[in-house]
């Protein structure tokens, strides 16, 4: 388009924007409204793009991180003829495929869900980094931001990881319109204090005026030329552009407009521009998912593995089956054992450094072009990383997370190392698969399994070394659990996971040679819980003690009471966990100051016999 064009184009998002917003009642227009001429020449002179085939190889990849500006996205979606008028106007309506946010389970032109500010440009550094490394493809990923999200940590470790990857097939735009939520940005209109942090990290930058069209699309051009730097072109811009009731003015942020017709009347009226949006090269399919079963590791019987070592493996020999599985790492590969995957595939493996944040993030963006991601680090530091796992489930991606040095039975390194909330956090996400492994050949197949699952996949490795107690070729299905004791005259069960399974079974042993038998479940499925085997423990031995490595609070003991969520009659449950602040010891004497090893599930027990709290 040329020059004329381009302006008519960027008013017409203006007037669709606020239309859209008016019809809902709500919205954010005027952030949409400061970003409309950077999104018209984009959008008509830079992005190729096929809409009717958005999983396209060669397509370029947009991401709008700044999300509450949703309403010119949709814009663009009807000038490119991906919707109509009629569906633009059902914004935020219940049913309509057009949310206050966008996402990819609504619509298929969207990478990733945004909304939170600050992981719009950290998934762009995956996308990218998937198509420099993985794809081989040279599709563009353009990444629109708020100058409001650089205030988020989360940014800048996205532009170091960019600037030292060289990702020169990413361009990030920064609308600087200088007001945030509540009033002025940190840095409001000193485009400079931008740029200078983007270049301290290794990016070419370029600062315009962004509601000159001309200097826009120059802006773009040069982006495109630029070689072995990602681009940022960070744009002055003023919010509510083009109405002077709302330009520039505080207070207007995340509402309709006050007088929506006389906003329209101002910025020309109603328009009809259709873009022709520039086609994809043709590229191949970026990759093959293998074929065949993996040849997992096989352990004896007998043997003291650490899960961890087992998951390592295991990876490795999945990552040999399944072409399409990468692993990435927060600087702890050696400790996590992903460095097993690290040394047989080379070029599928991603060192992200301690950004757990980032890390998180690049698998997200890996997983929107296909890939199936494995990003692994102790189970402590993905609380860190905890709002990427979040809307990562918005996004309905699916990844695979791997926590090592769970608990307190990782001994002297003490608290801050010790995961000791992550199934509860990982049990909260909407459609996640918490799986908890005590041995390594349950580890391997688990492992195995996860590839082929869809949402969000957690997996809790240990440090130390366990007894191997299953054969390699028991299957471990996702949602069930094993029985390792049992008999007709059980007097309660005893539900572990993880490191506990092993301490339970030490105290069943003791139990049963004073006459007290009782029943071992090993709850590996955490969620998936395995309703069918906890009810009918529960009817058979009328008590439930479960023993965890983790705090009380939404762990194991949440996870048992799940399978009676129907209404069904709940059991006597007794809940041994974590509930002190640990310090540092060795692995065993941090298991009995918990409580959790196998004379405090001894002396729990008796105590319930004792005082006749079970039968």
């Amino acid at each position: 388009m040329n020059t004329g064009e381009l302006v008519d184009l960027g008013q017409q998002l203006r007037v669709d924007s606020v239309r859209a917003s008016a019809a809902a009642g709500s919205g954010h227009p005027t952030s949409s409204m400061s970003a409309a001429d950077l999104m018209a020449v984009l959008l008509a002179n830079h992005l190729r793009y096929d809409f009717e085939r958005p999983a396209h190889p060669g397509n370029d990849r947009f991401v709008l991180s700044k999300g509450h500006a949703s309403p010119l996205l949709y814009s663009a979606f009807k000038a490119a003829g991906a919707i109509d008028d009629e569906e633009l106007l059902t914004f935020r309506k219940l049913g309509s495929r057009l949310e206050g946010h966008p996402t990819p389970q609504r619509l298929p032109w969207v990478e990733t869900a945004t909304g939170s500010l600050g992981q719009g440009l950290p998934v762009g550094v995956g996308i990218a980094l998937s198509g420099k490394r993985l794809d081989h493809t040279d599709y563009r990923v353009w990444v629109l931001c708020g100058d409001s999200e650089m205030a988020e940590g989360s940014v800048w470790e996205a532009a170091e990881h960019a600037g030292h990857e060289r990702l020169d097939n990413l361009t990030v735009i920064v609308d600087v319109n200088r007001l945030g939520q509540r009033g002025p940005t940190r840095h409001g209109h000193d485009l400079d204090a931008y740029a200078r942090r983007f270049r301290a990290f290794g990016w070419h930058t370029i600062e315009i005026d962004g509601h000159d069209v001309d200097a826009i699309d120059r802006a773009y051009g040069e982006a495109l030329s630029t070689r072995d730097q990602p681009t940022a072109i960070v744009a002055r811009t003023l919010k509510g552009k083009g109405v002077e009731a709302v330009e520039d003015r505080e207070g207007q942020h995340g509402k309709p407009l006050p007088d929506a017709e006389e906003a329209v009347a101002e910025l020309g009226g109603p328009r009809d521009l259709r873009v022709r949006v520039h086609a994809p090269e043709d590229a191949r399919a970026p990759h093959s998912t293998g074929s065949g079963e993996a040849e997992l590791p096989r352990y004896d019987k007998g043997d003291e593995v650490a899960t961890r070592n087992a998951f390592g493996e295991a990876l490795a020999a999945v990552g040999t089956a399944r072409g399409d599985v990468v692993a990435l790492d927060g600087e702890v590969g050696d400790s996590t054992r992903a460095e097993y995957f690290a040394k047989e595939h080379p070029e599928r493996y991603f060192e992200c450094y301690i950004a757990e944040q980032q890390m998180v993030a690049t698998a997200v963006g890996m997983a929107a072009r296909g890939w199936v991601p494995f990003a692994t680090t102790f189970a402590a530091f993905l609380t860190r990383a905890y709002d990427f796992v979040r809307m990562a489930a918005v996004s309905g991606s699916g990844i695979n997370l791997v926590g090592s040095h769970a608990g307190v039975a990782i001994g002297q390194d003490g608290p801050s190392q010790m995961g000791l909330e992550d199934l509860a956090m990982m049990r909260a996400i909407h459609g996640s698969t918490v799986l908890y492994p005590c041995d390594a050949n349950q580890t391997a197949r688990l492992v195995a399994e996860m590839a082929g699952l869809e949402g969000i996949r957690y997996l809790r490795t240990s440090r130390g070394e366990s007894e191997v107690i299953y054969g390699p070729d028991e299957e471990f299905p996702v949602g069930g659990s094993k029985v390792l004791r049992s008999s007709d005259a059980d007097r309660l069960t005893v539900v572990a996971a993880g490191v506990t399974v092993h301490e339970a079974l030490a105290a069943a042993d003791a139990l049963g040679r004073d006459g007290i038998p009782v029943r071992v479940i090993d709850l590996y499925s955490v969620k998936p819980v395995d309703r069918a085997t906890l009810r009918a423990a529960a009817e058979e031995t009328g008590c439930l003690v479960t023993v965890e490595d983790h705090r009380q609070e939404g762990g194991i003991g949440d996870a048992v009471l799940d399978a009676f969520a129907d209404g069904r009659p709940v059991p006597r449950l007794v809940r041994l966990a974590v509930t002190t602040m640990p310090g540092s010891a060795t692995p065993a004497e941090e298991l009995r100051a918990a409580g959790i090893d196998a004379e405090s599930v001894e002396a729990a027990v008796r105590m319930l016999v004792e005082q006749a709290i079970v039968p």
